[in-house]
């Protein structure tokens, strides 16, 4: 379904330079999530769609994970409006605090096989 979606050269070319700079936060779910380790669904890294750039895109099932660190306290509403977006072109969003991702990775890593399963459902 996002086939068409036409994603700007330097949008690409950003998400290119954020996959080697990775928040710490980011570093542990990507440690979690690349080699196909969550019931062998594939996940990209820092993954360009549009003008936005995901955290994490699990193409098969159309999921976006977001790590949140403190920013998006103050600037909820472009989330809210981002998230539409995608969800608008199919892609769903999944979104964690930093101290979610720090303190309870497995509490993480269970909510997101919980939401691939159930898109295993529909």
């Amino acid at each position: 379904m996002n086939q068409n979606i036409k994603t700007p050269k330097y949008v690409i070319e950003l998400a290119r330079q954020m996959r080697c700079n990775l928040t710490p936060s980011e570093k542990i779910m990507w440690e979690q999530l690349k080699n196909k380790k969550i019931d062998g669904h594939r996940f990209r890294s820092q993954h360009p769609i549009h003008r936005y750039i995901l955290d994490f895109y699990c193409p098969s099932k159309s999921l976006a994970i977001e790590i949140d660190g403190d920013i998006h306290k103050s600037r909820k509403d472009y989330d809210e409006y981002r998230d539409d977006y995608l969800k608008s072109v199919g892609i769903q969003t999944l979104r964690f605090e930093n101290s979610e991702v720090n303190d309870n990775i497995q509490k993480v890593i269970l909510k997101i096989k919980n939401n691939l399963s159930q898109k295993n459902n529909l």
